[in-house]
């Protein structure tokens, strides 16, 4: 590691660094955080490519009007896969590539918590896209937009294997998104270099933070959701099918409950390499730190209560519409609040125009703009005019590609000296900003006119309405200098790396500690721990100020310090098994809010009264008398009696395979009596809520035949076993979701 000014001598403790396969295959194979998140990045880069030239082929077909080029169902796909790739597959695994790159520098850890998962991650967002796009090879690609609605997805409006791609391709990038969102959130708090407090954390490490926790609330509804339009197409069932009693609108109140929170997930971690970016190149600290990460809390909170202002025009009830447009207007106060401090950071400022300021100022520009208009939308009669017009187009592009896209840049530009070594050119990098700039606001500002003209939004073609084809040729010109912009971009990284100017291990004198170390840095990180003395949140800058006075932290960061001291008394298994848990109880509260909802819908056939309520409660007893048998288990291990613990581990396998069989002879049942999934709303509901749950029961049967096995052959030397602890928090959960199952789906039934 190369020394820095002002640090004091230190003996380097550099660990081992393995020395594995070279080449190429030493990147299929790496579970360094650094080439993961570089693999992340280039990966989503190149998706983001596909989907560009997708929406460069819908602005070809719209710059005309009555144009014909393109036929209409393959401008639906080509409409369809654009929204999934820029939305799963570009910005959203994109922030978390550079979160796997850049956390465990900035908080001075060697890796992330889980370094094998983290390299599974990568490998399911690739196998997900490439899942996605074989569907075009199979002459199947989706055609009804990156939303699904129903009934377009439902038979017979949808006949062939278009939606099995969709759904099994973004259902596997969901799963490694919340895995890759777990491991974030546990690095951070459990892998801190000493000294790192929470009230010290860089803020791109708090927004990533505040991210995980919005991924992992929010996915895994969209995966329950998908299931249920799945089971549809190949189970009979009709949760969505209003001919069968089904609902379209709750297909939207799911998939919203995701989809409002997904805008968030794509831009919260920007938000904090934003606020580094202006700290940096304001040379002062940022204004208001503990406003600005309360903020960012209060945003993540938020960004769940907001979903169903998509859905003005559906017919909700008055109060519905004003409850979600008043949280609608509340969600923009936390995000002008860091609007605001970065400006406020800007004031008196000794401002450096490097290429990262320039876009990131221009993200405040672009940004605002989305922002303004979609205050207007969280007013329910502004909404219901504009809706399904291009002015929301204009909307979602705004606070989408001109705020993701723009803070990727700025990304992009302050990280890439780090990440390569190289600095890239200056000159290039403000052509491509103002062409950016340029082609930006051409494509997409004269959206909103021809929005509030009246023309629609997801056609293929339009009528030749006066000025609707002028104004879509400005936006087609604009398109095209957004994609020069881009080449400018590719040019200036090729030169960089072919031959730029030597970074240097700090070329823009940032305080945080990834510039504590060479760039690009070494596989091991830094060659001690802490790479320097943490005293504030600008590390680098008391070096460089000589300072080795200890900075009072703040009241709120204090109480922040506190409410962590809890949770980092965890060990790290157990702090993502209950991360894991609360991305399940996500996914079940979707499949039990379903079933709520049809439980007594169905317009014919069997109702709740078919279930055998004494006879599931003599199987149950089984299932909750596990809990107190592998806990039993637990602490017959930590004090020291491996055949105690053996047994109850026997004991508690046995209770729950006791149960999984009254399950299926449960089924068995039901089904020789013609209750079978597909029979009605009923019926659907209830065999997808318990065989899911059943599904979990034998996943947990699993994991505890694995502890046995280990146990048998004598490999629990610690009488603390992390892994009996995690896999023992995962059985109680499976337990405790049963006891909320039973009471709705079978104990309700007694008071019929």
């Amino acid at each position: 590691m190369a020394s820095i000014a002002g640090q004091p001598a230190q003996p380097a403790r550099i660990p081992h660094v393995d020395t594995g396969p070279k080449g190429l295959l030493s990147w299929v194979t790496t579970v360094d955080h650094k080439r993961i998140g570089i693999l992340y990045l280039v990966t989503t880069a190149a998706f983001f490519g596909v989907g560009g030239l997708e929406a460069l082929m819908m602005r070809v077909q719209l710059a005309r009007p009555e144009n014909k080029l393109i036929d209409p169902n393959v401008y639906n796909a080509i409409f369809t896969m654009h929204g999934t790739t820029m939305i799963f597959l570009s910005f959203t695994p994109m922030v978390l590539g550079f979160a796997n790159y850049f956390v465990p520098l900035m908080i001075g850890a060697r890796d992330m918590a889980f370094p094998r998962l983290n390299a599974l991650t990568y490998w399911l967002l690739l196998f997900g896209g490439l899942v996605l796009y074989f569907s075009i090879l199979a002459s199947s690609a989706p055609d009804f937009g990156w939303f699904a609605y129903t009934p377009l997805t439902e038979q017979p409006y949808s006949m062939g294997h278009a939606l099995d791609y969709w759904v099994i391709g973004v259902t596997i990038i969901s799963i490694g998104s919340v895995a890759g969102a777990i491991n974030v959130l546990v690095t951070v708090i459990k892998e801190r270099a000493p000294g790192m407090t929470p009230g010290r954390l860089p803020m791109f490490v708090w927004m990533s933070m505040f991210n995980t926790m919005i991924i992992i609330g929010a996915l895994p509804a969209l995966t329950a959701v998908q299931a249920l339009i799945l089971f549809d197409h190949h189970l009979g069932t009709r949760f969505f099918d209003p001919s069968a009693g089904g609902s379209a609108i709750l297909w939207q109140h799911l998939f919203w409950f995701f989809g409002h929170p997904e805008v968030y997930i794509m831009i919260l971690p920007l938000f904090g390499i934003l606020s580094e970016v202006f700290m940096v190149f304001s040379g002062k600290p940022l204004f208001g730190y503990v406003y600005v990460v309360a903020a960012g809390a209060a945003v993540a909170l938020l960004s769940f209560s907001v979903w169903a202002h998509h859905m003005f025009a559906t017919g909700l009830p008055y109060w519905e519409q004003a409850t979600f447009g008043i949280a609608g207007l509340m969600i923009s106060v936390p995000t002008g609040v860091q609007i605001f401090s970065w400006m406020a950071t800007m004031w008196g400022g000794r401002i450096r125009f490097k290429t990262p300021m320039l876009f990131a100022i221009g993200f405040i520009f672009t940004f605002t703009i989305g922002g303004i208009s979609g205050v207007q939308f969280a007013l329910a009669p502004v909404d219901r005019q504009v809706t399904d017009s291009y002015y929301v187009v204009a909307h979602f592009h705004y606070v989408l590609m001109g705020g993701s896209y723009f803070a990727v840049l700025t990304a992009i530009y302050y990280w890439f000296p780090k990440i390569t070594g190289r600095m890239l050119s200056e000159t290039l990098g403000k052509w491509h900003f103002w062409l950016n700039m340029i082609g930006f606001n051409l494509t997409f500002f004269p959206m909103h006119i021809v929005g509030l003209m009246g023309m629609p939004r997801r056609v293929y073609t339009y009528p030749n309405v006066k000025y609707w084809g002028d104004i879509n040729l400005l936006e087609t010109i604009g398109a095209f200098i957004l994609a020069a912009s881009i080449i400018v971009f590719l040019v200036n990284i090729f030169r960089s790396l072919k031959g730029g100017e030597p970074a240097g291990d700090n070329p823009w004198n940032a305080p945080t500690l990834e510039w504590a170390t060479s760039s690009p840095p070494p596989a091991y990180n830094f060659a001690q721990i802490p790479p320097v003395p943490i005293r504030s949140r600008h590390p680098l800058w008391d070096l460089r100020e000589h300072d080795e006075t200890p900075r009072p932290v703040s009241g709120g960061a204090t109480a922040i310090s506190c409410v962590s001291a809890g949770v980092t008394s965890l060990s790290t298994p157990q702090l993502a098994t209950l991360a894991f848990i609360a991305s399940e109880i996500v996914f079940f509260g979707t499949l039990i809010t379903t079933f709520i909802v049809y439980r007594t819908r169905s317009v014919s056939g069997p109702g709740p009264d078919v279930v055998d309520v004494p006879r599931t409660f003599y199987f149950s007893i089984a299932l909750w008398a596990s809990s107190a048998t592998v806990w039993w288990a637990g602490r017959q291990l930590r004090q020291g009696k491996p055949r105690m613990f053996r047994l109850w581990l026997v004991i508690t396998i046995i209770l729950g395979a006791i149960f999984v069989y009254g399950q299926v002879t449960e089924y068995q049942a039901m089904y020789a009596d013609n209750v079978k999934i597909g029979r009605n709303l009923f019926t659907s509901s209830f065999f997808t809520l318990t065989g899911f749950h059943g599904f979990h029961v034998v996943c947990g049967l699993l994991a505890l035949s694995t502890l046995a096995l280990y146990a048998f052959s004598g490999r629990f030397k610690n009488p603390k076993s992390r892994a009996v602890e995690a896999v023992s928090m995962y059985w109680h959960f499976v337990d405790a979701v049963w006891v909320v199952i039973f009471g709705l789906v079978y104990f309700w039934t007694l008071f019929d």
